[in-house]
């Protein structure tokens, strides 16, 4: 992240991305994401989620407590608490639902005049953003990114730290039917778990297992899956519904060769 903040300056490059990011050593996979990019094992036809998404809404109360501790970053716009929904001038002196950094639920508290600011997260699921602006928490870079029309920076809200989840190879005997399945978000927006792991299985199951090209193959199909049909309505699902308009990238990573096939 420091680096991009130096060649931002030396090369006039803007911009910011997420990173999700398998290391294989000593027998272990260690899978670190920041951002919401997400990696899932499946063994024997078992879901082992190995990372999860940063948004606003998985990691309300780090950026609460952020806004909280330093209000100078929210500047004179936003509010650190969340409500229901939006305040009303006409609401001042009422009482409202609301939950701060240190709430897991909700409790009353009477409106006042700073409640009327846009709150710091606004929207729920995918379309929740922090300041309006951006809809993922962690990742490198956007050290320019400002709120519209304002000189209220993001970039204190987005951490670059990832957060490493462990998989001990050792600890099981895996066969070429198992995987490490990578995905941008541009897969998880429209696709499961469950869905993933069908159509791994679904495609495996139509190769020999000692024929190299089968994983490549199970990454298209994931792929072409998740961006679906071009019809008179757009890119359209199996199901009709919208296709992924994002970017989508997929790894598929054998756990288990053809010695191990049992």
């Amino acid at each position: 992240d420091d680096q991009i903040e130096r060649e931002r300056a030396t090369q006039h490059v803007s911009g910011g991305c997420c990173a999700l990011a398998a290391v294989y050593l000593m027998g272990k996979f260690y899978v670190a994401n920041a951002g919401d990019s997400r990696a899932i094992i499946i063994r024997n036809g078992e879901i082992i989620p190995m990372s999860r998404e940063f948004t606003p809404e998985t990691e309300r109360q780090r950026l609460q407590f952020l806004g909280f501790l330093r209000p100078e970053l929210l500047g004179k716009e936003f509010t650190h608490l969340e409500f229901p929904r939006r305040i009303q001038p006409k609401e001042l002196g009422k009482k409202m639902l609301y939950r701060d950094q240190s709430m897991n639920g909700w409790a009353y508290k009477k409106i006042e005049e700073d409640d009327l600011k846009f709150p710091l997260i606004y929207g729920e699921g995918k379309k929740a953003r922090v300041m309006a602006t951006i809809g993922v928490t962690r990742g490198l870079g956007d050290h320019d990114l400002k709120v519209f029309s304002s000189n209220i920076h993001i970039k204190p809200f987005l951490s670059c730290f990832p957060e490493v989840r462990v998989y001990d190879l050792t600890r099981y005997e895996h066969c070429p039917d198992d995987v490490l399945v990578l995905g941008t978000d541009g897969l998880w927006d429209v696709t499961n778990d469950e869905e993933v792991a069908a159509v791994v299985m679904e495609v495996l199951a139509s190769y020999e297992p000692n024929d190299p090209c089968r994983y490549t193959v199970v990454a298209q199909e994931l792929v072409l899956r998740s961006r679906g049909v071009l019809k008179e309505r757009g890119w359209r699902l199996a199901n009709d519904k919208l296709g992924s308009g994002d970017d989508i990238s997929v790894f598929v990573i054998p756990l288990g060769g053809p010695g191990n096939y049992t």
